[in-house]
């Protein structure tokens, strides 16, 4: 296999706290010899097990890097038995952008997995976290949001899983997390997903969604560096005793539940987020832009449950997820 060009000025084997970069050279029109400078930060205090935490795999998301960014300013060795690995911008050209996908190649680094060390700056980060960073750990916490297009109730999530035992450790990993709502959830598409990488490593891996709108709030904020805090205290990284608040589970493991706009236009929901809802009960309607007089498409629920996500902003087009129906497992 070819090497990565990757390279960092950390030292994951060394005891103390390190700041540093991951390098990525890149040419580009600005930089002729320049580089992709994607920051981490290493706290390791002898040995124990290593957690990976990442933020912004997507750029436009932001309660993972101000969490991460916040860990990484105030983590002490003294306080920790093991390693921990905290790159709060995972995907670094994205962030500097408020987009999605990095501006360098388009690439959405949630869907790169494995990657490729001689592919684009987003497949060689993906191929340094498959191969270099991904091995190192025990625990992999990918810090989530809705982004500038969807909204989400806030909750931590684990994959229903093959390996039972691995699946159990990923659910007792969510419930530490203790976000608002936890929930199981099967991917629409899971192929090249950074989750999909990590469990197929046989890695304890958990993942969020906490909020969206392509804004946090102080509410979500505070439950990604409660939740962070928790998994540590979890794992046996991080000396203390999880705080734990009430927390609804839900399951999202049944197609019907996505709901998909085959129009464009001006969207309603009826129906807020968090809210019961019954199946047949009208969503949201989309109206026709073009023109005023038309009546409004209407969406209706497919299935009993709960509004956990919806489309963010006001515009929509098709192909776009209209609204997300989990259903309570409490």
């Amino acid at each position: 296999m070819t090497d990565n060009p990757i390279n960092t000025d950390v030292d994951f084997g060394k005891d103390g706290v390190q700041h540093g970069h991951l390098k990525l050279p890149h040419s580009s029109e600005q930089a002729a010899w320049g580089a992709v400078m994607t920051p981490l930060t290493v706290v390791r205090n002898g040995n124990g097990p290593t957690a990976l935490l990442t933020g912004a795999n997507h750029g436009d998301e932001y309660e993972g890097p101000i969490a991460l960014l916040n860990l990484a300013a105030t983590l002490q060795q003294q306080n920790i038995t093991g390693r921990v690995i905290i790159v709060p911008m995972m995907n670094h050209p994205a962030f500097l952008a408020g987009r999605r996908t990095s501006p360098l190649d388009g690439g959405n680094m949630n869907r790169l997995f494995p990657g490729d060390p001689t592919g684009s700056p987003t497949q060689k980060l993906a191929d340094y976290f498959q191969r270099t960073l991904l091995p190192m750990a025990d625990l992999v916490v990918d810090i989530h949001a809705g982004g500038k297009t969807l909204d989400f109730v806030p909750f931590v999530c684990a994959h229903v899983l093959a390996d039972k035992e691995q699946q159990a450790r990923c659910v007792a990993a969510m419930q530490a997390f203790n976000a608002p709502y936890h929930l199981m959830i099967k991917e629409l598409d899971a192929v090249g997903m950074y989750d999909t990488a990590a469990e197929a490593l046989g890695k304890t891996f958990v993942t969020t969604e906490l909020g969206g709108g392509g804004s946090a709030s102080a509410t979500t904020a505070a439950i990604a560096k409660r939740g962070v805090a928790n998994l540590l205290m979890h794992a046996g990284i991080l000396a203390g005793t999880p705080e734990l608040n009430p927390s609804r589970r839900l399951e999202m493991t049944d197609p019907r539940g996505f709901i998909t706009s085959a129009h464009r236009g001006l969207l309603e929901l009826c129906v807020d987020l968090g809210a019961a809802v019954r199946t047949g009960e009208v969503i949201a309607q989309v109206y026709d832009t073009d023109r005023s007089g038309p009546e409004p498409q209407v969406y209706r629920a497919a299935i009993d449950g709960v509004l956990a996500g919806r489309h963010f902003p006001g515009l929509i087009r098709p192909g776009d997820t209209l609204a997300v129906v989990a259903v309570p497992a409490d």
